[in-house]
């Protein structure tokens, strides 16, 4: 196997985050890595937003309006404070269209596997990441709040910066346990 294999295999999801994010250079590399996903017809069904410093705090209260009059101060403030668990917060959006022969779900696939290659060159580059969805990522205030039009949806929040502790390893499944040949 290569090191990609290799790299793969290694990967994990971190949690803890800090300054610096990646520069516009490390960003902008990523960024065209994440346009080499698969994408049938050429359509490109996805878009970015790149979320920093006061951006955070405007996400964060985003975040918390989507609480109902009645909520828990407690759970008010964790979504207020939870985009600051990075110094960068990228969120990956599907722009899908009408197509003959791509449906929707296709092109929101696209769009998935082109957040999973950012969040690897990112890695790859040495910063840590953890893509986050969560009810957030389905309420209308929160589209209607990042302008996103009617057709779009988010497929992620990529949490983005160097790593401040890395967490242990997680188990993983063996490959018997979800492989099967068939018939």
């Amino acid at each position: 196997m290569t090191a990609v294999t290799d790299f793969l295999l290694n990967r994990s999801s971190q949690p803890r985050l800090e300054a610096p994010a990646p520069d516009r250079e490390t960003l902008n590399r990523a960024f065209a890595c994440a346009a080499r996903a698969p994408d049938h017809a050429l359509l490109r069904p996805w878009r970015y937003l790149v979320v920093e410093g006061e951006g955070l705090e405007a996400l964060g209260e985003l975040f918390a309006s989507t609480c109902a009059n009645n909520s828990d101060e407690r759970q008010i403030e964790k979504l207020r404070n939870s985009p600051m668990r990075a110094p960068m917060v990228i969120v990956g959006i599907a722009s899908p269209s009408p197509h003959p022969k791509v449906p929707e779900v296709e092109q929101v696939m696209s769009a998935a596997a082109g957040m999973s290659f950012l969040e690897l060159a990112l890695q790859d580059a040495g910063y840590g990441v953890m893509w986050r969805t969560g009810a957030v990522a389905y309420h209308s205030a929160v589209h209607q709040g990042l302008g996103l039009s009617e057709n779009e949806q988010i497929v992620g929040f990529l949490y983005t910066g160097s790593v401040s502790t890395v967490k242990p390893a997680v188990p993983r499944p063996g490959v018997d346990e979800f492989v099967r040949h068939w018939p």
